[in-house]
């Protein structure tokens, strides 16, 4: 629900207390958290067209969207849930490591071949592309995991769809420049993700 995404500086802010709560509720099972994250210029218009605030600034509570950060709310739930593991990826890199994330959440071991692996790929590449890269995965079938995301990105270089890669932000007020610091300050808030002790992150 959009009104529990944001409240001020704060992402899912009550996330820490529903993930101990969880804990709590099935004390002795294995609970697990998987969870992708965003960039916040790409978040944010997401969840104003969800909420009934009328503009970023009345959903922020007059906030600086450039103090959003994933790797806060992540600290709050291993504080409040330290026997929860939790595993993170970025929702850009989903195409590419849609099997492994499969896998992650199903037990899966590793390689393991799934059916969809390439489902959300396919969404953003040619069915020309698709059909060159499967023929490539069918004359080279013995490929590590790192190497197939290889072969993925090399041929979404040359196939992506840019109509499903570019994403319009229309936010007013919003200025080149401060999309491109919020991006910024993402990208390093997923390296701090990556530090997090409990985070288990998935990258292409």
């Amino acid at each position: 629900m959009a009104k529990a995404a944001v409240r001020g500086d704060r992402l899912y802010p009550a996330a820490g207390e529903r993930m101990n709560g969880l804990a709590q509720l099935f004390p002795g099972d294995q609970i697990e958290m998987f969870m992708a994250v965003c960039n916040p210029a790409t978040f944010l218009p997401q969840v104003l067209k969800r909420s009934e605030e009328g503009s970023v600034h009345a959903l922020l509570g007059g906030t600086d969207p450039r103090r959003l950060r994933w790797s806060d709310m992540i600290a709050e739930v291993r504080e409040a849930a330290p026997d929860v593991p939790v595993t993170i990826w970025c929702n850009e890199d989903t195409p590419l490591i849609w099997s492994e994330i499969v896998r992650e959440m199903a037990g899966l071991d590793h390689g393991e071949k799934i059916q969809g692996g390439f489902d959300l790929l396919r969404e953003i590449m040619s069915p020309e592309g698709m059909k060159r890269f499967r023929a490539y995965l069918h004359e080279h079938p013995v490929m590590s995991e790192m190497q197939k995301r290889r072969v993925m990105a090399a041929f979404l270089d040359k196939f992506a769809l840019d109509e499903a890669l570019e994403e319009e932000i229309d936010i007013p007020g919003w200025t080149a420049d401060l999309v491109d610091e919020i991006t910024e300050l993402y990208e390093e808030d997923v390296f701090q993700l990556q530090r997090i002790p409990g985070v288990h992150f998935i990258s292409p």
